[in-house]
């Protein structure tokens, strides 16, 4: 999947025409997927390159500077998603550079001038353009003076409820992973490089994978049964932890991720952590004695999940 951050890359490339979806993406969700799906229809169909146009930062993030919406998926998560499921282009350009421009200009300077859209492939509640004023019905409007085909998607629905990004945030934020898992199709994951840590969890016997979060805010927090995928080993078991270890006065959010029966230096890989089911909160423990009891029970706890 080509990665363009600039339209003038883009013009470079030289295809007479595309199909095109545009949104924030965030997460790949199954409503998502299924606006991915028809985008690989009109693009056999029509017989050009399917393109994403999508913005960093996330256009909810931009506007709540201070308190931002938590991330599904950072940059890089987005586009191996996206590329997955078999995206020719990857336009996403900052949001700034975009924010601005009505319907009008982000149909013909964006849209036709810029990408070549012959067919555009959107969701059922697409809004677009300055303060989201840009309608469907504009788009159609438009499509029909400019010679380029709508493909409105409806949407998904699991267990009764519409599958969204926001419900994927808030069912996360309450630790149900059964209906986030519902709604993305898979378990929800965060992937990172291993970092180095101050080397607590070894010193207590539980040596732990810090990986760098690379979010303003986190979708989950506290102990989680987990699996860790990106080593040669294969898909390992573990206890994951998101929080800021109140007990040793830290400050900022980390994932910690300690594996099942492993012991190897893996400082600087990538790996992506899966969350299975969540086990507790994240507590505040009077002494290390105590906490460390409890990392103990945490581990069986994850261990007889995982093998449930």
């Amino acid at each position: 999947m080509h990665l363009y951050r600039y339209i003038s890359h883009l013009k470079e490339r030289g295809w007479k025409s595309r199909v095109v979806t545009v949104g924030a993406y965030d997460g790949v969700h199954l409503g998502h997927q299924e606006i991915l799906g028809q985008l690989e229809v009109q693009g056999k169909k029509i017989g050009v390159p399917t393109l994403v146009l999508s913005f960093e930062p996330i256009p909810r993030e931009f506007f709540s500077p201070d308190k931002p919406a938590a991330r599904l998926t950072r940059f890089r998560e987005r586009y191996e998603l996206l590329n997955s499921f078999g995206v020719d282009e990857f336009f996403c350009p900052q949001f700034a550079s975009l924010r601005d421009l009505s319907s009008e200009e982000f149909i013909r300077d964006i849209l036709l001038a810029g990408l070549n859209a012959r067919h555009i492939v959107v969701g059922h509640d697409f809004r677009f353009a300055a303060e989201r004023l840009g309608t469907l019905d504009d788009l159609k409007t438009a499509g029909i003076n400019c010679g380029f085909g709508v493909t409105e998607v409806s949407a998904v629905y699991r267990e009764n409820q519409r599958v969204s990004s926001t419900a994927i945030r808030n069912a996360l934020k309450v630790g149900d992973l059964k209906t986030a898992r519902a709604m993305l199709g898979r378990e929800y994951s965060m992937s990172g490089r291993v970092v180095r840590g101050i080397g607590l969890g070894k010193r207590l016997g539980f040596p732990t994978a810090n990986v760098n979060l690379n979010r303003r805010q986190a979708p989950v927090d506290g102990i989680f049964a987990a699996r860790v995928t990106g080593l040669v080993e294969g898909p390992l078991e573990g206890v994951a932890s998101i929080g800021t270890r109140p007990t040793v006065g830290g400050v900022e959010p980390l994932l910690e991720v300690f594996i099942f029966d492993f012991d190897r230096d893996i400082y600087g890989e990538y790996i992506t952590v899966h969350f299975v089911e969540r086990l507790r909160e994240e507590r505040k423990y009077s002494d290390l004695g105590k906490m460390t009891r409890q990392m103990h029970k945490d581990v069986a706890d994850a261990r007889a999940v995982l093998a449930a």
